[in-house]
């Protein structure tokens, strides 16, 4: 694994819409053994706050719109991001419309 390399995938890309209540998430599964980092891509119009965890419960409770504090991590709308995280974990999220969020587990940057 190096940030330095362009993003390789490793795995499928998964979606989901996020909506006002968040869907049943979608396991990123990817063949890198350790930390993993995973292409994030929100092509909807509105920021989406993106809940993950080791299981759906984890990911469901996890997204949560932050108001001042809170585990998510916000997407905004039109956005690519690449976070590093533990391998093969689930994803779901809530946003205040439609927004299809788009996720691939790799490595790189």
């Amino acid at each position: 694994m190096s940030s330095a390399n362009a993003f390789t995938p490793t795995g499928n890309t998964v979606a989901f819409t996020a909506s006002t209540t968040a869907p049943a998430s979608v396991q990123a599964v990817g063949n890198t053994l350790g930390p993993t980092q995973y292409l994030i891509s929100n092509s909807g119009l509105a920021t989406v706050f993106l809940g993950y965890g080791p299981s759906n419960a984890a990911a469901y409770a996890n997204a949560v719109t932050i108001t001042s504090t809170g585990n998510g991590i916000a997407i905004l709308s039109g956005t690519v991001q690449v976070f590093t995280l533990q391998p093969n974990l689930f994803f779901t999220g809530v946003a205040s419309s439609g927004s299809v969020v788009y996720i691939t587990p790799g490595e790189g940057a």
